[in-house]
């Protein structure tokens, strides 16, 4: 039996590196494993939460697509589909909500945060809080359990979702017998956070990101604007910098040696961003050409997204109707 691994991103922002590192790319790894059944989603049922402009969604679901082709997953190996475009999602959310305890919601990261801005605002602490937001991992386990997914790829802020997720399972199998796969998260500790150019972690929320595929002038303002200490260049720089984390993720194992002895020896903030541009730059170049092209010729991404739809929508029958029997309806 293959192990069946799932994981999906919300149009809701341009792609960056931290989404790239944290989720596309070892999830996109994972797939190319012959002992993997790989699902990959676009979350617009998610994005409902964030984004209250119709065309404006359909342009950034748009992108989603054509960055997962861009970087290089196989639509031939993999299960590639619109959330939205299977409607049984839906249906368990709802059944999974008559198992899930309010408690168990009011711990979610997403809930808490808009809990405290309302409180530090002085408003109600409901005024920042809709039912989507507050069920969203619900609706995320209703994702992950449809498929039978075991093993889902995130970046550490989201661990407590697929906790959840498990928490909902155990519940519902506990409630009405073993009926759905309980899931485990996949964490790849080393690339885990992504610093962005302010030095925190790479967030849209930070507005310190890097987009994915904004053309050679952006990227390397970006990168020069990177946040560094006041170290002069003839004095050693620490490894635990923002530019050398970054270095580390595009650069060949040789080229990493040489940039941590030239860190140690001494290197000015500016020549360093310069190699880091180069490196990263070359990494990105044939990402970014592919996705110039899926998105002028998106007539292409359609025809994948609509034949991988039908695939995930008959494993969901089967998991509906096996849960519909399990708690008496059918």
């Amino acid at each position: 039996m293959k192990k069946i691994v799932l994981t999906g991103i919300k149009p809701t922002g341009e792609p960056h590196i931290g989404n790239y590192f944290g989720a596309i790319k070892p999830a996109i790894d994972l797939s190319k494993n012959s002992d993997v059944k790989g699902f990959f989603f676009i979350a617009d049922y998610h994005a409902l939460n964030f984004i209250k402009d119709a065309k404006l969604l359909k342009e950034l679901t748009r992108k989603i697509a054509c960055t997962w082709l861009a970087c290089g997953l196989d639509p031939k190996k993999v299960v590639f589909y619109r959330q939205s475009a299977v409607s049984e999602v839906t249906e368990l959310s709802w059944i999974l909500n008559n198992v899930t305890s309010k408690g168990l919601m009011n711990r979610a990261h997403a809930y808490k945060a808009s809990v405290d801005k309302a409180t530090n605002e002085g408003k109600d602490e409901d005024f920042y809080v809709n039912m989507g937001l507050f069920n969203y991992p619900i609706l995320m386990a209703a994702d992950i359990l449809l498929y039978n997914a075991k093993f889902v790829p995130v970046g550490l802020d989201q661990k407590q979702h697929i906790e959840m997720a498990r928490d909902i399972a155990k519940s519902f199998n506990k409630t009405y017998g073993s009926t759905l796969v309980v899931p485990s998260e996949l964490i790849s500790e080393s690339v885990a956070t992504i610093p962005g150019i302010d030095g925190q972690k790479m967030s849209k929320s930070y507005n310190n990101t890097i987009p994915l595929f904004c053309d050679e002038t952006q990227l390397k303002k970006l990168i020069s604007s990177i946040k560094t200490d006041s170290t002069s260049p003839s004095e050693p720089k620490s490894l635990d910098s923002a530019i050398f984390n970054l270095y580390r993720l595009f650069a060949s194992q040789e080229q990493i040696e040489t940039m941590a002895r030239r860190f140690h020896s001494g290197i000015g903030w500016a020549e360093a961003k310069q190699e880091l541009f180069e490196v990263v730059n070359a990494y990105l170049r044939p990402m970014r050409e592919k996705y110039n092209y899926y998105m002028e010729h998106y007539d292409e991404v359609e025809k994948i997204l609509d034949a991988g739809s039908k695939k995930a929508r008959k494993i969901a029958r089967e998991t509906i109707s096996r849960v519909r029997e399990a708690v008496g309806l059918e």
